[in-house]
């Protein structure tokens, strides 16, 4: 195939940026049809003499803008209905049609609009649902928090007030420093660090500070959807990195040119959603090209605090002498999820930025949440309730584990079962993983498909079952019914 195609190596824009705008040239004048076969990066590679990585990178930018389409077995081919935003003059500003008329929207929100998000569904909840992260509810330390809150609303009128500090409170900054250097080796102050309204908004903050669009972005493919959304909003192109038993598979990282990736993403504690720990030397790996690449490594510690064997690996950001990690935390799945408190660790010369654009985002936190986080911490409370979750979620995790082998044998694969509040299921069944999931409900069982984590990849029959907020009867119970499906007959 002739694509007529010819990229300046002495030009100051990237190989696969110029790959990436002289296709979706093509493709918006008509040259490359919809549902036209392309090259497979290997050969495409040879044909314009450049790296297979510089092809791939090229791609996926046009894979996760709906301009392309990947199915295994069948390649990569243009897409037969591109977005109507995409067939609009190049601007930085999209408009998109709307009855009575929409304002236009900025790249950020087209980013937005075209993001495959999976936003809740308001449904009847099932009876058994094995859905991911809530907490055990029946075990909350709700009597000490709902102590501490009383004390605080009768004794802090100034937690009703406007916070001064866009930072968070400083006394609870302090407390999450020194448990952070207790119990994951981070090295911290609290002058590094910013409350911030959980997990996500870190993760928000920190893409529409340092990725511009089509900034290169590594992550672990299948990976944490909310960090693949917030990125590719800001228009960045998403180089996914495979995981197997020791986290996160380095080498298509490190074999990069220089410069080419800016940020990588790794939830190295307990890899969402496969369950594997990154190992001490592949982390050790990480921070060496990071430094070298001047790169920066958002760390998020997802389940960090629940680990069941071994022992626990220091953070990255404990690990790290080059600043080249940011540290993301949160308590909701520690606590409970509608306390909206998280954490962010940056480098010193990155706090003034951090600062102004927590305060432009919504200026802090509650403050009266963070009075009562702060004395839940330094009563000693919060290590106690883990202690107390470590326990039970260990049970839980087990009578899970050992139900599926009971009852499914061979038929079901385990991963992840050592660390965090789910483990990842594998099922040996002919049935798609929709069917499944219809299936299930229609039984009272709630499931989750991993299909949606995996970047352009349609694998089948993994599930991601969450077990923390189950009890042992109930865990049974859905695994059994679980059984059932798999054992009818079409």
């Amino acid at each position: 195939m002739q694509l007529a195609i010819h990229l300046d190596s002495t030009s100051t824009v990237p190989l696969h940026r110029q790959l990436y705008e002289q296709l979706r040239q093509r493709i918006l004048s008509g040259q490359l049809l919809p549902g036209q076969r392309l090259p497979s990066t290997r050969i495409l590679a040879e044909l314009l003499a450049i790296s297979r990585t510089t092809a791939s990178l090229g791609y996926e930018h046009l894979l996760s803008e709906g301009y392309l389409q990947a199915h295994r077995g069948s390649g990569t081919c243009v897409c037969t209905q591109l977005p109507e935003q995409l067939l609009q003059a190049a601007s930085p500003i999209v408009s998109v049609p709307s009855i009575g008329g929409s304002p236009r929207l900025s790249r950020y929100g087209a980013g937005l609009s075209e993001a495959r998000m999976l936003l809740g569904k308001v449904s009847p909840p099932p009876s058994i649902n094995f859905r991911y992260g809530p907490p055990a509810f029946d075990a909350l330390p709700l009597q000490q928090w709902r102590r501490l809150l009383t004390r605080h609303c009768r004794c802090s009128p100034g937690v009703l007030d406007y916070a001064t500090d866009p930072l968070g409170y400083h006394p609870l900054r302090e407390s999450i420093a020194r448990y952070l250097t207790r119990s994951r080796a981070v090295r911290c102050t609290a002058d590094q660090m910013l409350i911030v309204s959980g997990s996500q908004q870190a993760l928000d903050l920190t893409t529409r500070l340092l990725v511009d669009p089509s900034d290169v972005v590594a992550l672990e493919d299948p990976g944490y959807l909310g960090a693949r959304h917030a990125f590719l909003a800001q228009g960045a192109i998403l180089l996914g990195l495979p995981v197997d038993s020791e986290g996160m598979v380095m080498e298509q990282l490190t074999g990069q040119p220089p410069g080419t990736v800016k940020l990588v993403y790794v939830t190295p504690s307990h890899q969402f959603p496969t369950g594997s720990v990154l190992s001490l030397p592949r982390r050790l790996e990480l921070l060496a090209w990071a430094k070298a690449s001047n790169a920066l490594v958002v760390e998020d510690d997802y389940d960090s605090e629940y680990r069941y064997g071994g022992r626990p690996i220091p953070a990255l950001q404990g690990l790290d002498r080059g600043d080249s990690v940011i540290y993301v935390g949160t308590f909701s799945k520690v606590l409970f999820p509608s306390l909206r408190l998280g954490y962010l660790v940056v480098p010193l010369e990155l706090m003034p930025v951090f600062a102004r654009a927590r305060w432009l985002t919504d200026r802090h936190s509650p403050l009266l949440e963070q009075y009562v986080l702060r004395d839940f911490i330094e009563e000693g409370f919060l290590e106690r309730h883990i202690r107390r979750m470590r326990r039970l979620y260990a049970e839980r995790r087990q009578v899970l584990v050992e139900t599926l082998h009971a009852h499914l044998g061979n038929r079901a694969s385990v991963l992840g079962e050592e660390a965090g509040m789910h483990v990842l299921v594998r099922f040996q069944t002919h049935l798609s993983d929709e069917a499944l999931v219809a299936r299930a409900a229609e039984a009272g069982v709630g499931l989750t498909s991993a299909a949606a984590n995996y970047l352009h990849s349609d694998v089948q029959g993994e599930f991601i079952l969450g077990y923390a907020d189950l009890t042992p009867e109930r865990l049974v119970e859905g695994v059994v019914r679980i059984a059932r499906i798999l054992d009818a007959k079409e």
